[in-house]
C-alpha cells in the first residue's frame, strides 16, 4: 500500500475513535443544486461539425471513481481512484492514484462530502497533467464547467489552463438539467430536429457566468455518426474568441472507439482506469477491517454496518463495494 493509504487508514481510525466515544454530530450542510436550464430548441443552433481522420493532436483526460468499502447509517470508509488517461494518434499513456476518505454523517451529508473530495482529487491530478501539457493540447474533464467553491472543479484548474493556452472542456455523461420549453429531454428533443450525422448545437442560452462559478458555455455536441449518442460540452469562456466548429471538431477523431462509440476515448479510458478491481477492494476491506481491530473498534462498529445491510444481503450482496459505483454511501 502507498503510504498515503497508511496515512487515511489512520485518519480513519481518528474519526471513528471520535464518532464512537461521542457520537454523530448532527450539523447543517448547504446544497446547492446545478440551475435547470430550458430552452426551445433552435434549428438554426444546429451546425454540422467536420469529421476528422487524422489528427497529431494530443488529448488528456481526468475521471475518479468511488467505492465503498464499509458503511453503516452514520458513517462511510470509502476508496477513492482518481486516473488520467492521455490519446495521441494510436499511442495510449495512463496512471492512477489511490486515496481513502472516511466521512461521518448521514447518506445525504455523505453523498456531498465526497462530491467535493471526488472534485477535488480530479483537480489536483489534473493541474499536474497541466505542467506536462503543451499550448493547443485538449484537457478534457467529466462534469459541467463549475469552477470555484464547494463541490466544484477548482479556479486555479480554469487558471493555469487559460495561462498555458491549453483547450480545457467539460464533457457530461448525462444532463438531466438542460430541458426544453416543456421540461423535457433537451438534447433528444435537439437529436430529433438535426439534418447532420455529427452536429454542435451552439450557443444554449446558458452563457458562461464566473460570477455563478459557472465558467464556460454550455453546448451539445453529437461526435459519430453512428452513434445516437449526445452529451453536454462547455467551452470555457477564454475559448469564446476560437471558431467553436474548428475547436470541437478534433473530438471527432477520438469518438469512434466501438467501446464507447460517440463519447470521447480519452474520457472513456480515464473513466475505464479509474476503476480498481474487485481483488484490490477486498484487500482494502480486510486492511479496514485489520486497523479497526488493532484500534479495538471493530465489533462495535461491524454491529451498526450489519444493522444497515440487511437490504443489501437481500439482493445478494455481501461487501458494499459489490454495488455499482457509489449508488449506496
Amino acid at each position: 500500500m502507498s503510504e498515503r493509504i497508511w496515512e487515511d487508514l489512520a485518519e480513519m481510525k481518528k474519526k471513528l475513535i471520535e464518532y464512537v466515544d461521542k457520537g454523530r454530530i448532527v450539523g447543517h450542510h448547504e446544497v446547492r443544486e446545478e440551475p435547470v436550464i430550458r430552452e426551445k430548441p433552435d434549428k438554426s443552433k444546429i451546425k454540422p461539425l467536420k469529421k476528422v481522420t487524422e489528427c497529431d493532436v494530443h488529448f488528456k483526460a481526468v475521471d475518479c471513481s468511488t467505492r465503498t468499502l464499509m458503511r453503516a447509517n452514520n458513517w462511510g470508509i470509502y476508496l477513492f481512484r482518481a486516473a488520467h488517461a492521455s490519446v495521441k494518434g494510436h499511442h495510449v499513456d495512463w496512471g492512477y492514484e489511490e486515496s481513502m476518505r472516511t466521512v461521518v454523517g448521514d447518506a445525504y451529508v455523505r453523498r456531498r462530502m465526497l462530491q467535493e473530495a471526488r472534485l477535488n482529487l480530479e483537480s489536483e491530478m489534473a493541474l499536474r497533467l497541466l505542467r506536462e501539457t503543451k499550448e493547443g493540447e485538449y484537457l478534457l474533464l467529466d462534469g459541467a464547467s463549475y469552477f470555484g467553491g464547494e463541490r466544484k472543479f477548482w479556479a486555479s484548474l480554469y487558471e493555469e489552463s487559460e495561462k498555458r493556452g491549453v483547450t480545457l472542456l467539460t464533457v457530461s455523461k448525462q444532463s438531466p438539467m438542460l430541458q426544453d420549453e416543456k421540461g423535457r429531454d433537451l438534447m433528444a428533443a435537439t437529436y430529433i430536429l438535426s439534418p447532420y450525422p455529427i452536429w454542435v448545437y451552439y450557443p444554449t442560452e446558458r452563457r458562461a457566468n464566473i460570477h455563478e462559478h459557472q465558467y464556460g458555455d454550455v453546448s451539445m455536441i453529437k461526435l459519430c455518426s453512428e452513434s445516437p449518442r449526445v452529451f453536454r460540452c462547455d467551452i470555457m469562456e477564454y475559448l469564446a474568441h476560437r471558431d467553436v466548429h474548428e475547436l470541437l471538431s478534433p473530438l471527432t477523431f477520438i469518438s469512434e472507439d466501438p467501446r464507447c462509440l460517440g463519447y470521447p476515448v480519452t474520457l472513456f479510458l480515464a473513466h475505464d482506469f479509474s476503476a480498481p478491481s474487485d481483488p484490490q477492494l477486498l484487500y482494502y476491506h480486510d486492511q479496514v477491517e485489520e486497523t479497526l481491530a488493532k484500534a479495538g473498534l471493530l465489533d462495535v462498529l461491524r454491529r451498526e454496518a450489519l444493522s444497515a445491510s440487511f437490504a443489501d444481503e437481500l439482493h445478494g450482496v455481501r461487501y458494499p463495494f459489490e454495488w455499482e459505483r457509489i449508488e449506496h454511501v
